[in-house]
């Protein structure tokens, strides 16, 4: 069986202030992380299932992108980090400690800061970024 031409597209997680999930880099499709799924194996479960749907959508059927991710994420904040040279562990870490600071009044923003760099880690130690 002849195997699809390679695409240069790449399964990209998205974290906003709108949106929580799974995007592709070329087009809108887009996986969104259900709201109440909170156990890191379901978590793990939901990775491999937007990843086989990512595998098997074609980006001619869906708008292209117009915009690159927002860098604002928390997710995205870390992955700076990393890129800077912090080990994974360390980048967690402080962002959380950043985190505490900026948002000391704002239990829930805390609460989503925490939620995913335990969230970025668990996918790195899964291989998935």
């Amino acid at each position: 069986m002849p195997q699809p031409p390679k695409s240069n597209r790449e399964l990209i997680w998205t974290v906003d202030r709108n949106f929580q999930g799974w995007t592709c880099s070329q087009c809108e499709w887009n996986s969104p992380l259900p709201t109440l799924l909170n156990d890191p194996e379901a978590k793990t479960a939901f990775d491999r299932l937007a990843a086989a749907k990512f595998r098997d959508h074609k980006c001619a059927d869906h708008l292209s992108r117009l915009a690159p991710a927002p860098a604002d994420s928390f997710t995205a904040r870390i992955k700076n980090m990393v890129a800077h040279g912090f080990k994974p562990k360390d980048a967690v870490e402080l962002f959380l400690q950043e985190a505490a600071l900026e948002f000391r009044n704002q239990p829930q923003m805390l609460a989503q800061a925490k939620s995913e760099a335990e969230d970025f880690l668990r996918r790195l130690r899964a291989g998935l970024i």
